[in-house]
């Protein structure tokens, strides 16, 4: 993946730092988001002896798909002593990548149980939304295919209000804040990971279980 994008990650970190510079320029008359960017895994908060686990996640990012299992199966593994919070990152050289961001965010407005599977559920299908799938489709009917597509997860009740939601601005901004608070962070790529603060090497790589223990296991033996 890191390959095959190498002169989109290029392109990406001319953005990025456009974005950056943009924000200094403008910091004086922004006001922070009403709260933390984020998503809760299964609502571990966390507290002062807890690690904490910030996850860069694109949707429809093969290498955020591959690194999910792993990390889901370490955080079953060290149970309430470490939380995770996942932050979305669409990145521009992946095809529908804000839509599927910016649905994401719609789902947790309407109801927060609903994120970490509609997530699941872009993971295993990604291949609906890039490439020749799309290709030939207008924003207009990506949009209608991924309401039709998110309505799976949060059942045929929901399928107005997501609908509503692509036509509330404040979702838009939602989901233009999550990637603008990954550049504030130094972040480029996907999956990107930070523990206590730390960023990890290898970003935009997935890492395995028994990387993600090796990380961890010292951690909880220290405390």
């Amino acid at each position: 993946m890191k390959r095959q994008h190498h002169f989109a990650v290029i392109q990406f970190s001319y953005i990025f730092l456009f974005i950056t510079l943009s924000q200094w320029n403008v910091l004086p008359q922004s006001l922070p988001p009403l709260r933390y960017d984020g998503f809760v895994y299964e609502n571990r908060k966390g507290g002062s002896d807890s690690i904490l686990i910030e996850a860069f996640f694109d949707p429809v990012c093969p290498d955020s798909r591959d690194t999910w299992p792993p990390l889901q199966k370490a955080l079953k593994h060290y149970g309430s002593r470490v939380s995770l919070v996942v932050h979305l990152l669409p990145l521009p050289y992946h095809d529908n990548a804000f839509v599927a961001s910016r649905a994401l965010h719609i789902a947790n407005i309407l109801n927060c149980s609903f994120t970490f599977p509609l997530l699941e559920q872009f993971f295993k299908h990604q291949e609906k939304f890039y490439g020749s799938e799309t290709s030939n489709l207008s924003k207009d009917s990506i949009v209608k295919e991924i309401v039709k597509f998110a309505t799976v997860i949060v059942g045929n009740s929901y399928s107005s209000p997501l609908q509503f939601g692509f036509n509330d601005t404040q979702t838009d901004l939602k989901t233009r804040v999550s990637f603008k608070y990954s550049a504030s962070r130094g972040v480029y790529a996907t999956p990107f990971f930070f523990v206590n603060g730390f960023g990890l090497p290898g970003a935009g790589s997935a890492l395995d279980y028994k990387v993600w223990r090796s990380i961890i296991d010292p951690l909880v033996g220290a405390k």
